[in-house]
C-alpha cells in the first residue's frame, strides 16, 4: 500500500469518526432524558453520517495534499 493512499484512508477515517461522533451527539438533546434517547435513530443517523463522510471524502481531503 503507497503512502498516499495510507495517508488518505487515516485522514478519511479520523474525519469519519469526528462526523460520526458529531452527528450522535447532535442527537440526544432531542429528548429530555437520557432513557427517553432512542438509540436506534441515534446510532442510525450517526452510522449514514459516517458513511457520507467517506463517501464525501472521494472528492478530496484538504489534509492530504496532492504531491504527498
Amino acid at each position: 500500500m503507497s503512502e498516499k493512499t495510507k495517508s488518505w484512508l487515516k485522514a478519511a477515517a479520523v474525519r469519519a469518526v469526528k462526523t460520526t461522533a458529531q452527528a450522535a451527539v447532535a442527537m440526544l438533546p432531542a429528548s429530555a432524558t437520557i432513557a427517553a434517547v432512542d438509540w436506534k435513530v441515534v446510532v442510525g443517523t450517526a452510522a449514514l453520517a459516517g458513511i457520507a463522510s467517506v463517501l464525501t471524502s472521494f472528492a478530496g481531503l484538504p489534509e492530504v495534499k496532492e504531491g504527498e
